[in-house]
């Protein structure tokens, strides 16, 4: 009788281990190319082709003037003299370098910046409210003191960016810090993880996601304040990015390139995003079992 209900346990225990087995077993497997396509890349391009169908409609009847709207054909003939000229990627690369090398200085900042202001009560009370302002107040606020205190340089672009990323990066890693479970802490403490190395083994890897949505917003803050530099404080010296393409449509009463420049704006934006922190935050969710590996 002993024997029997012993059988039976070790029986439950290899079902219940079976079972557990079976929940954690994820069937991998390779995604086929013309899926991903079918899945990733139609929608995008549906869209964008309905934006263009909706786009030429308008266009041809006449719904607004033409010199309020341009056809399709006109902004892409004025893409097109840009290329065949040469300038089409130096005008984008400008800003791309200038947009990308402000946010790495503003992750390098806003990284320590955050991490004391999350761990140290007094920091945290005195600055942390100026943080938050910081990130409400619109970027393009700090270009006219800017442009007095460095004149029409780079220091004045990259000032500008810096005022517009370091608060939401900074944010976005306090807020990721605060959603830390307190047992994680505390096991760190237990293992000898304390200062420097516990922000680095415990806090930094446990802030991961609210980190990473801060340098999301913060690369986003790093690009609009530059363009908005870019707009109001044009000059030859600086070279022809693309907020200037945008301005100098403007004066021209060009609006082919108008619509050029906020097309390339948003592309360099959506690619840097599909580029860098999409992997990023796949990458994220898939070492935390969120994302099924495909």
């Amino acid at each position: 009788m002993a024997s029997t209900d012993t059988k039976a346990k070790t029986d439950d225990l290899a079902g219940l281990e079976a079972g557990l087995d079976a929940l954690d077993a994820v069937e991998v497997r390779r995604t086929p190319v013309r899926e991903v396509l079918v899945k990733k890349a139609l929608p995008p391009l549906l869209a964008v082709g309905l934006v263009l169908a909706v786009w030429q409609v308008l266009v041809a009847t006449k719904v607004t003037e033409e010199t309020k709207l341009p056809a399709p054909s006109a902004v892409w003939d004025s893409l097109s003299d840009m290329w065949l000229q040469g300038t089409l990627l130096e005008v984008v690369w400008t800003s791309v370098s200038r947009g990308l090398l402000g946010f790495l200085l503003a992750l390098a900042i806003g990284t320590p910046l955050g991490l004391l202001v999350a761990r140290v009560k007094f920091v945290r009370a005195a600055i942390g409210p100026i943080l938050q302002g910081l990130q409400s107040l619109p970027s393009v606020a700090w270009v006219p003191p800017a442009v007095l205190w460095f004149g029409l340089n780079d220091a004045m672009m990259f000032t500008v960016i810096l005022l517009g990323a370091v608060p939401s990066i900074a944010n976005g890693l306090v807020s990721g810090i605060d959603q830390v479970p307190p047992l994680f802490l505390r096991a760190g403490r237990t293992l000898g993880a304390t200062g420097l190395r516990g922000a680095r083994h415990i806090v930094m890897p446990a802030a991961l996601p609210g980190y990473l949505a801060g340098l999301k917003q913060g690369w986003a803050f790093s690009w609009r304040s530059l363009m908005a530099a870019e707009i109001i404080a044009s000059s030859p010296d600086l070279g022809l990015g693309l907020g200037q393409l945008l301005e100098n449509g403007r004066n021209n009463i060009d609006l082919p390139g108008v619509f050029l420049a906020i097309i390339l704006i948003l592309v360099v934006g959506i690619a840097i995003d599909l580029l860098i922190f999409s992997p990023l935050e796949r990458y994220v969710l898939r070492s935390r079992g969120l994302l099924v590996k495909s």
